[in-house]
């Protein structure tokens, strides 16, 4: 039976867990890092690390891909969460509906953690929580694409937005600190718009 690989996290994530996918097979991923647009995905931290000195973790990454995206978990394949925040695609992007159904599985059958999850697809959230309920314990961020332009409007289904700004830009409110000290984007309600200066 297929499971799913769990990464211990480091630097500002540093005492955290996610479950990932391989950027750098995911067609949406490949298509915003290469566009001419000046996005932050042309930035893509991800991109760099599994091309460069981490890509000894590309493999289980794709394992994830290829396992979260081709049909649901069985309640057996599920894994037990033993924390209070989890992340989901610190690595990789939503890369089909079903990969999305996987993740909100996870989260219905661990109701005792909090998972966040950043995603630009509104499309496929969109698809899928218009056929189901999103769980009480799943925050959805929505990670802005453009630089130096904040979206404090919440889309549909979102709970915050995630902002990448120059590093001069006022407002921001993610500073570096780590994110299990801070947990602002792992907490219902409080600050909706996140805002961090890119790297």
């Amino acid at each position: 039976m297929q499971t799913v690989h769990i990464s211990k996290m480091t630097g500002k994530l540093q005492g955290l867990h996610s479950i990932s996918t391989n950027t750098l097979t995911n067609p949406f991923c490949i298509k915003q890092n290469s566009a001419d647009n000046g996005g932050i995905c042309t930035l893509c931290y991800s991109v760099s690390m599994l091309s460069t000195f981490r890509k000894s973790a590309a493999p289980a990454l794709q394992r994830n891909s290829d396992l979260l995206a081709r049909e649901l978990l069985t309640d057996r394949q599920v894994p037990f969460i033993n924390a209070s925040i989890f992340r989901f695609s610190a690595h990789g992007e939503l890369i089909n509906e079903i990969h999305l159904q996987n993740l909100i599985k996870i989260a219905e059958l661990n109701e005792g953690c909090t998972f966040a999850l950043w995603t630009k697809r509104k499309d496929i959230v969109n698809k899928v929580l218009a056929r189901q309920n999103k769980p009480a314990n799943l925050i959805l961020i929505f990670s802005n694409s453009v630089i130096d332009k904040v979206i404090n409007k919440k889309p549909l289904h979102f709970d915050k937005t995630f902002n990448n700004v120059s590093k001069h830009h006022e407002g921001q409110n993610c500073t570096g600190q780590r994110c299990i000290d801070c947990r602002i984007c792992y907490t219902h309600g409080g600050t909706d718009t996140i805002i961090e200066a890119f790297k």
